[in-house]
């Protein structure tokens, strides 16, 4: 039995391993074994939405069984390795010993501080799970603390945040936390001036790998959020309460390092040929050179494709592009096909700042796109969702999908609380569409029959001999909302009305509508017209999503009318029914209500009356 081991599972650890399965699921002499510390696998380029307490904890969790669970020829193993021996081709583990036959390091990065003082010892790092629940609570307690704090510098030290960084790591965190810091003075009622957050960099821009019109973007956009950007500057010192940066100190007990990763602790003790910090020097086939079986996939590569003046870079794509070339690699050893070169072509970076804003230059080598705002956003969500298909198919895309937009806290998703749980109306939406549509347009049409002969009536049936008010329609017709005319020979038959509601209806219209000889009464038009305009605003609001549940109740209100007229068809069963199903107010989802009624209820609690009597919801 040949054994393969990938060491980590992280991205290019968990994909090097799936496709290895793939690839030699019929070789039943091949055993594939992953070996990492944790029992996950940790979506680290998400790890700033649960720091600043965007989403669940667990949704940047994937368990490695479960990734695994269809693969019979994958064995998951936790174990720390604390050694290789290349030549005899063993890890030392604290559990046990492993043989391997052919081994992929893919053991990831760990945050490096380049020696500056009080680095390790004070900051605050987010490269793990159990890192960014740590950032959460403990900016939950600052805030806490904050509240009970007299002392004004030490209440300033607790609400400042630095974030030492402004790579793609820092500027995602410092905008996350623009937003969460936000919440967190509603909830523990801080004045969100006391609040003050920074970025600095030693370099002289942040996110220095995207093109400049996106790096202004980026700036304008936090600057806006209430982020003091400080590049250019150096960070000297980090000490117990606060950083000093440029030769000033900002006082915080919150600052958070993002400011580059070197190779785990066990590549960087390895009997191997190193570049870079802690990087293995591979071949093209990314081989290490002096062991053929050995190859390396993900942050720990170090390898200057052809062509290329700068190593592979440290990012997600990288492990995605290196993971089926290393496994193809492997697996030509059983299936005698020729090995593959290493030629990545990378589509580009992308940034959220924040949950509603970000920034990407994305596309093919000579055809990139610049993209901002939404259209980021939305490449990004869509790069995670392809990776997550890779990974663990559709269980985890619809998860994150419902942690993205659906399970969303105070609305923060680019979608804002569209798809929020707190109001699932998103399936009425068509209801709620075709439903306005059907009322708008029966009332477009109702409006040209008033504009070609005003003194036609059809919407009140015409007085019978016998002084009272006709049941039916001559050609025996029904119009398709309000019954109340005759356009087809083959009629459709009225809804039947109790006889005694029949005869209040006739004493009222008789009473209201019609002159002594029979004749309509000027009341008769008004109600017509009104009849008509009511038609036609009930759509519209329907359509935009405004006033959705009055707008609903009036329709309730018309069909019944229609129907105790005597002059309704049947279909005025489907009017009613989606006028009562649309009550509970489909107008939050794509629709103005969303935007309206939170402005109105603030109007409204502004007005004093309101306040002294307390006459609002919360």
């Amino acid at each position: 039995m040949k054994q393969i081991i990938v060491l980590g599972g992280g991205y290019g650890g968990v994909l090097t391993a799936k496709k290895l399965a793939n690839r030699l699921r019929k070789r039943r002499d091949v055993s594939i074994t992953l070996i990492d510390r944790k029992p996950f696998h940790t979506l680290l380029t998400e790890l700033h939405e649960v720091a600043a307490g965007r989403v669940e904890e667990d949704s940047i969790k994937i368990d490695l069984k479960k990734i695994f669970s269809g693969f019979r020829n994958v064995n998951v193993v936790l174990d720390h390795i604390g050694d290789i021996d290349f030549d005899a081709r063993t890890l030392q583990g604290q559990k046990q010993t492993y043989t391997y036959d052919y081994l992929v390091i893919g053991t990831g990065s760990k945050p490096t501080f380049f020696g500056i003082p009080g680095a390790d010892e004070h900051a605050l790092t987010l490269w793990s799970y159990e890192d960014a629940v740590r950032l959460k609570e403990h900016v939950g307690h600052m805030f806490r603390s904050a509240i009970k704090e007299y002392d004004p510098q030490a209440r300033k030290e607790m609400l400042t945040f630095v974030v030492v960084g402004g790579g793609f790591t820092g500027v995602e965190m410092i905008g996350e936390l623009a937003e969460y810091t936000q919440e967190l003075c509603k909830e523990f009622h801080v004045d969100p001036e006391e609040v003050s957050l920074h970025v600095a960099d030693m370099m002289d821009r942040i996110l220095p790998i995207l093109p400049q019109p996106l790096i202004n973007k980026a700036e304008k956009r936090l600057r806006k959020m209430g982020v003091q950007i400080s590049t250019g500057a150096k960070i000297t010192e980090v000490k117990a309460r606060g950083v000093t940066v440029g030769g000033e100190d900002i006082a915080s007990r919150t600052v958070i390092w993002t400011a580059g990763v070197e190779g785990a602790d066990l590549v960087g003790e390895l009997d191997v040929e190193q570049k870079g910090r802690r990087r293995i020097l591979t071949n093209d086939k990314l081989q290490v050179p002096a062991h053929e079986n050995v190859y390396v996939v993900g942050d720990n590569i170090f390898y200057i494709p052809e062509g290329a003046t700068n190593p592979v870079p440290q990012m997600v794509e990288n492990a995605e592009l290196a993971a089926p070339v290393i496994a193809h690699n492997i697996a030509s050893e059983f299936l005698n096909t020729k090995k593959k070169t290493y030629r990545p072509t990378f589509h580009g970076t992308m940034v959220c700042i924040g949950s509603r804003y970000g920034v990407a230059n994305v596309g093919l080598p000579g055809k990139m796109f610049k993209l901002s705002g939404l259209p980021a956003m939305a490449v990004k969500h869509l790069i995670n969702m392809v990776y997550l298909f890779q990974v663990c198919g559709f269980n985890k895309v619809y998860h994150y999908l419902l942690h993205e937009f659906v399970h969303v806290r105070n609305n923060r998703s680019f979608l804002g609380g569209h798809f929020a749980k707190r109001s699932p109306n998103f399936w009425l939406v068509p209801l709620r569409l075709l439903a306005g549509w059907m009322w708008f347009k029966q009332g477009w049409d109702k409006m040209f029959k008033i504009f070609d002969d005003p003194g036609h009536i059809f919407l009140i049936p015409a007085q019978a001999a016998d002084g009272v008010s006709g049941a039916s329609v001559s050609g025996g017709a029904a119009d398709a909302v309000s019954a109340a005319s005759a356009h087809t020979e083959t009629a459709l038959s009225a809804l039947p009305v109790p006889d005694f509601v029949q005869s209040i209806v006739d004493w009222s219209m008789g009473l209201m509508f019609f002159n002594a000889d029979g004749s309509f009464n000027a009341l008769a038009y008004i109600f017509q017209a009104a009849m008509v305009g009511a038609e036609l605003i009930v759509g519209l609001l329907l359509i935009a999503g405004l006033f959705t549940a009055p707008a609903a109740v009036v329709s309730v209100g018309m069909g019944a009318m229609v129907w105790i007229s005597g002059m309704a068809p049947y279909e005025m069963l489907w009017y009613m029914a989606a006028g009562i199903a649309l009550i509970g107010g489909s107008g939050s989802m794509f629709g103005l209500d969303y935007y309206v009624y939170p402005w109105l209820k603030r109007v409204w609690r502004r007005l004093p009356l309101v306040r002294r009597w307390y006459i609002y919801t919360d």
